[in-house]
């Protein structure tokens, strides 16, 4: 199973399953990312962080290390 981080630009993947623990975790959920939604990747700066994502219908920026913990298919 890959991870948003792995994902490529102009792809629409939906999320399996976020890792992680405690008030990280948290705080992607409340951004809207939970399991079963659709996220679309818009763009991935020159170095990879941040990411660019459409969720629920609006835009968000992941850190990298953030992406790395959502597991999508």
């Amino acid at each position: 199973m890959k991870t948003l981080r792995e994902a490529s630009v102009g792809e629409t993947v939906i999320v399996q399953k976020i890792s992680g623990e405690g008030p990280v975790k948290r705080r992607i959920m409340d951004m809207g990312i939970t399991k079963g939604v659709e996220i679309f990747v818009r763009k991935v700066a020159p170095l990879g962080d941040p990411v660019e994502v459409t969720v629920r219908g609006y835009e968000l920026s992941l850190r990298k290390e953030d992406a790395q913990m959502i597991q999508v298919g």
